[in-house]
């Protein structure tokens, strides 16, 4: 998220913005800002003042072009709406009942620990969340800077037991996201969804498209945050483009479950840069805080066997050999057992086997093939489905990073 005092940069391209940006918020560039300005002579008594002015000029920099990765306003919906605007949980006071949010429909202020019959409803961060009934949405306008790439992380949990979607949308991108299957046993599924700003202001739209009997039976939402995208480039070193995911969707500090990224996600707006989930079922971002990395700060765990695959397509030379090498291991969140990663490329495979003890550790692996056209599909999926052996309801498989894709020489 960008403040209002950037807009002297709004009119550079995106790729200078990444750069400009990135400058501007190094520690580097305001202490040799400052050393610069320290080789002037300055007079005796004007050099308290003078010093203060840096100061202040770089705290104002900082603060002005710096991008906050986290959640929206009142994105825990913490502030709620006052109790003359509430029918038990249901809001009543408008379209502005609750702060920073505009909604519409039926919508419900959930506390944590309230009662849904014999089910208790638990509230991931904070106290509160809210109920989407029958085609009931939530919205908020964001500041954003326009052709950067951003990600919207958000939770959300099932309330029923009929199926469950979830349309988000920042115009003109939208999603519309099943939620039938839980990938985390405490019913809670952090959900990724990329989009590009086609504005300096964009709308975030979050809405329930069903229509049941019960309009209680709606989905929870908590937890909404955004992360700005630098997607990388694919080089000489590596043909791929986020090869090792370290760019990718926000991933809640304090939470142990990771990042779902949604079943077919494109690559042109994906909340993972590169790559494509191109699959029924979802594949999960995860990170060093909380699980096994292979190499660096986030890595992706094949959640759903065969209907979990991710995929990128590199430019290639028709005739010439490459190399495909990537690490295979477990994420040390108790997922253990037989593992078998198929990797692709093109029409060439090889399947790599990995016995997980759900302690953590990686193997390398490495598939040579002949390019057979100018754009060759990578893809890697897991063979079999696991569950996790401290639960036996979370959907668990093998992680791979640090995925390289390189041309060889001739002798």
């Amino acid at each position: 998220m960008v403040t209002k005092h950037a807009y002297k940069a709004k009119h550079l391209p995106p790729v200078i913005h990444y750069a400009f940006f990135s400058l501007l918020s190094s520690s580097s560039f305001f202490t040799s800002l400052l050393s610069q300005i320290a080789e002037f002579h300055i007079p005796e008594n004007m050099k308290g003042s003078f010093i203060f002015l840096s100061v202040l000029l770089c705290s104002t920099f900082h603060v002005s072009f710096s991008i906050i990765d986290g959640l929206v306003a009142n994105g825990n919906f913490e502030l709620g709406p006052k109790a003359s605007d509430l029918k038990g949980t249901v809001v009543v006071g408008g379209s502005k009942s609750i702060p920073e949010w505009e909604i519409s429909g039926f919508v419900e202020y959930i506390k944590s620990g309230q009662k849904q019959g014999d089910m208790l409803l638990v509230v991931p961060e904070g106290a509160y969340a809210v109920r989407l009934g029958n085609e009931a949405s939530i919205k908020q306008r964001i500041k954003v800077m326009k052709g950067m790439y951003y990600s919207i992380t958000f939770m959300v949990a099932r309330t029923c037991a009929q199926e469950e979607r979830i349309n988000i949308s920042v115009t003109p991108d939208w999603g519309v996201i099943p939620i039938q299957t839980l990938y985390t046993s405490s019913g809670w599924d952090p959900i990724a969804f990329g989009f590009r700003a086609e504005s300096e202001t964009v709308e975030m739209l979050i809405h329930n498209p069903g229509k049941e009997e019960d309009p209680a039976c709606g989905p929870l939402i908590d937890s909404v945050a955004l992360r700005t995208l630098y997607p990388p480039r694919a080089t000489n070193q590596n043909l791929l483009k986020n090869g090792g995911f370290e760019e990718g969707p926000y991933v809640f500090p304090n939470s142990s479950w990771g990042v779902i990224i949604p079943p077919n996600i494109e690559d042109d707006h994906s909340p993972l840069p590169g790559w494509m989930v191109e699959s029924l079922k979802a594949v999960k971002y995860i990170d060093s805080d909380h699980f096994s990395v292979p190499q660096g700060k986030r890595a992706v765990e094949l959640i759903a066997g065969k209907e979990s695959a991710i995929a990128q397509v590199a430019r290639t030379i028709p005739g010439k050999t490459y190399v495909l090498s990537f690490s295979v291991g477990d994420a040390s969140n108790s997922c253990e057992g037989s593992m078998i990663v198929e990797a692709f490329a093109g029409k060439d495979t090889i399947k790599v086997p990995y016995e997980s003890k759900g302690k953590g550790g990686f193997k390398r692996a490495a598939l040579k093939f002949v390019a057979v056209g100018p754009r060759t599909r990578v893809m890697f999926l897991s063979t079999f489905y696991t569950m996790r052996s401290d639960d036996f309801s979370s959907l668990c498989g093998p992680v791979v990073d640090d995925v390289k894709l390189v041309s060889l020489r001739k002798p």
